[in-house]
C-alpha cells in the first residue's frame, strides 16, 4: 500500500470494489488489473489529474457493503450505485465528499438511519435513496439548484408505509411509497 507505487484514488478503488464483493460478478471487467490504468476501469472517469470525477455503477451486480474509504475520493462529483444488491449502511464518510453533486443509491438493500454527514453535501443537486430499508428522520439537506432550476431528493417516506416505522424526510422533493410484500 505505498502510495508511492500504488496511488491513493487506486486503493479506494480497490477497496470500493472488494467491500462490494465486485470480485464475486459473474462478467470480468478487468477492475483490479495491475496493468490496467484504473481511470480506464468500467464506471470510472478521472480529470487530467487522474483524481476519479465519477463512479458510475447502475446494475452492476454489486452486492457486498459501501466502504467508508469512499471519501478518500475526493475529487467524486457523480456516485451512481443504483440497481445493484448494496446491503447495511451508508457510511457517515460520504459526508466528506464535499464536491458530490449526484448520488443515487437507490433500488438496493440498504439499511438503518441515514448518516447526519449527508447534510454535509453542499454541491448535491441529485439525491435518490428510495427502495432501500431506511429507517428514522433523514437529516436536513438542501439541494443547489441545477441549471434547469430543479432539484431532485427522493426517499421512501410518508404514510402509509409497507414499513413499521416510516422514513421522515422534510427536504424530500419526493416521498415513494413502496408496495412490497
Amino acid at each position: 500500500e505505498d502510495i508511492h507505487f500504488c496511488p491513493v484514488q487506486r486503493l479506494a478503488l480497490a477497496d470500493f470494489y472488494e467491500s462490494a464483493k465486485g470480485g464475486e460478478r459473474t462478467e470480468n471487467d478487468d477492475w483490479l488489473d495491475n496493468y490496467l490504468d484504473y481511470c480506464e476501469w468500467r464506471g470510472v472517469t478521472c480529470d487530467e489529474r487522474k483524481n476519479v470525477i465519477n463512479l458510475i455503477l447502475p446494475n452492476f451486480g454489486l452486492s457486498g457493503k459501501l466502504s467508508e474509504k469512499i471519501s478518500k475520493l475526493e475529487a467524486l462529483e457523480t456516485l451512481d450505485l443504483s440497481s445493484n444488491n448494496m446491503k447495511g449502511s451508508i457510511p457517515s464518510e460520504i459526508g466528506s465528499l464535499s464536491k458530490l453533486t449526484y448520488l443515487r443509491l437507490c433500488y438496493n438493500e440498504f439499511t438503518g438511519q441515514l448518516p447526519s454527514q449527508l447534510g454535509d453535501l453542499q454541491h448535491i443537486e441529485l439525491l435518490q435513496l428510495h427502495d432501500n430499508r431506511f429507517k428514522g428522520i433523514v437529516p436536513s439537506i438542501k439541494l443547489e439548484k441545477t441549471r434547469f432550476n430543479e432539484s431532485s431528493f427522493i426517499a421512501d417516506c410518508g404514510v402509509p408505509s409497507v414499513f413499521d416505522a416510516p422514513l421522515i424526510c422534510l427536504d424530500c422533493t419526493m416521498c415513494c411509497k413502496p408496495t412490497r410484500e
